[in-house]
């Protein structure tokens, strides 16, 4: 092991609790005497105790295979860990006691409890755990994915790291000289690859999205038996709000989702007009503050779990999964959002992953540093995204299909977007090519009036450019409106009198054509498309199901 070094309080990444913050977390604790070289918790298992350390020090390592390097040395008054603590994942790193002392040991689900009714402290715990988060992530730390950029599962795990905030670092077969000796040295062939390398010793050969999320801890199996109160179907802002106020409630609740949690928004870099956070807040953030909220009152989010169907039977609603299970429920909430449109042109589909991009992220952005980029779309997805690439980008081309930006874009980020030195408005421009070699070099853009075309130098790609409805699953059990979206409400056209009319009433303000089975956020036909109107459907939602609830009685256990 390395020599350590004190590690430095960033940004309120590693603050010192006070002597008062020490004696509230002490009501649920227990102090334990350490010795030099003892373990408090490994990485690849389970981050299931809260450690603040009282005297002596520790130091925080990551395992590289041949030794272990410190990343953080934590003295008197620091506490360990970082968000799996409180979202029941592995750990990423270990603690090891460098210096013999004292810690103080508060059992996980005991310091839920207690941040919830000490919302000073758990502040404190909880930004602190967010920037650890992000600070691994931008070191690079925690699983490899080795494989090669042209390969599709390697995008897919790459995508599926990146889109659930998973510390992780990928080595190309194609690039890193180091790809080859790992693999040498794990006894794993280049086309076995790709493969994830699992804190410096098990190798996962081309593992599954749920294989790997049973591994890091994401994934909660839910008893098929069980008849849920409630089952919201997506973990965007408008599925965590009706989690959150379902379980708060006492409901019990159940979260799908076929790939991460934050859903669309999770995907933006920078939230500037969400009530109660007047600097912003990363849609990351925001999702994982969610989570945290949710698994507190006791809801169950299970990721990657993907719904492919939906029925009802008995007065209960059957969610179908795609890996052959059910689950069944009094009321569904569906907030399976949108999903950006793919880009067409020559040349995206082969960059995808290699410079072409449907998120703008830390994890993206990491990619194409202090190069020249391009956004496309005229939405506030875009405009975020622009103003998040050009805080290290010489140059930023937002490239604009329509005549101006005020259709469909906040006024604050027109204004932010229009004085920024570094980002050109490109309106009527629609792109033509990508071109490269072995990432996006350049684009060749038209204008769409006059088709006069143009070649941009640009390393990379953001598309934004609308979205379709995610509902194809439920397609075939309940009426969409001509767009492919969920009517609710005095808008559902058509009801089936065999369900409606022992209830003897219309289909209430969010619920869809089949009883107790709700629509919010962008789903919802008619709905206006900010994370805002989303958590509040989420959680009028919660209320509507309460009245369902009331008609249909208590779910009963089969």
């Amino acid at each position: 092991m390395s020599t350590p070094t004190p590690t430095v309080d960033v940004h309120s990444a590693y603050p010192s609790l006070t002597d008062d913050q020490i004696a509230i977390l002490s009501s649920c604790g227990r102090v334990q005497p350490v010795r030099a070289g003892q373990r408090l918790f490994r990485e690849g298992e389970p981050s299931e105790e809260f450690f603040v350390v009282l005297s002596g020090t520790v130091a925080v390592v990551e395992d590289l295979g041949d030794h272990e390097q410190v990343v953080q040395l934590h003295g008197p008054h620091s506490f360990l860990g970082e968000l799996g603590v409180l979202e029941g994942q592995t750990a990423f790193l270990s603690a090891v006691v460098n210096t013999p002392g004292e810690v103080l040991v508060v059992g996980s689900a005991a310091l839920r409890d207690l941040l919830s009714r000490e919302p000073a402290l758990g502040d404190v715990i909880l930004r602190a755990y967010l920037l650890r988060r992000t600070m691994l992530a931008g070191a690079g730390t925690g699983f490899r994915i080795i494989g090669s950029a042209f390969s599709p599962d390697t995008r897919r795990l790459l995508e599926f790291a990146a889109r659930n905030r998973l510390p992780h670092r990928w080595a190309d077969l194609e690039r890193d000289t180091e790809a080859e000796a790992l693999l040498t040295r794990l006894g794993v062939a280049p086309q076995e690859t790709p493969v994830v390398v699992w804190h410096g010793h098990r190798v996962l050969r081309n593992p599954s999205n749920v294989e790997l999320a049973r591994v890091i801890g994401l994934r909660t199996e839910i008893a098929p038996q069980d008849v849920c109160d409630l089952v919201v179907v997506g973990a965007g802002p408008g599925g965590l709000a009706a989690a959150v106020y379902g379980a708060s409630e006492g409901l019990s609740t159940v979260v799908l989702d076929a790939v991460a949690t934050g859903g669309q928004a999770g995907t933006s870099s920078r939230i500037e007009n969400y009530l109660g956070f007047p600097a912003g807040i990363s849609g990351g953030e925001l999702a994982d503050r969610a989570v945290v909220q949710a698994d507190r009152f006791g809801a169950r989010i299970d990721v990657p779990t993907e719904a492919a169907g939906l029925e009802q039977r008995d007065g209960n609603s059957v969610v179908r999964l795609a890996d052959g299970g059910t689950v069944t429920a009094t009321n569904v909430v569906v907030a399976t959002g949108a999903r950006y449109r793919r880009l067409t042109a020559p040349g995206v589909e082969r960059f995808e992953g290699l410079g072409v991009h449907y998120a703008a992220t830390l994890w993206e952005a990491r990619t194409c540093r202090l190069d020249p980029v391009a956004v496309v779309g005229g939405g506030n997805s875009a405009g975020q995204a622009a103003l998040f690439l050009a805080r290290e980008s010489p140059a930023v081309h937002l490239l604009v299909r329509g005549g101006d930006l005020e259709h469909s874009m906040s006024r604050y980020l027109i204004d932010r977007i229009e004085r920024h030195p570094r980002i050109q408005v490109r309106l009527h421009t629609e792109v033509r090519e990508v071109a490269g070699e072995d990432q996006v070099e350049s684009l060749v853009v038209a204008d769409n009036r006059t088709r006069e075309q143009q070649v941009l130098t640009a390393r990379a790609l953001f598309v934004f450019i609308g979205a379709r409805p995610a509902t194809s699953w439920i397609a075939d059990a309940v009426t969409l409106d001509r767009r492919g979206f969920l009517p609710t409400g005095q808008d559902v056209a058509v009801v089936t009198a065999d369900l409606w009319n022992p209830l003897a009433r219309a289909p209430l303000a969010l619920e869809t054509g089949l009883p107790g089975v709700f629509a919010v956020g962008d789903v919802r036909s008619g709905s206006v498309k900010r994370v805002a109107s989303a958590v509040g459907e989420g959680a009028m939602a919660v209320r509507l199901a309460y009245e369902h609830l009331a008609e249909a009685g208590p779910p009963v256990v089969r």
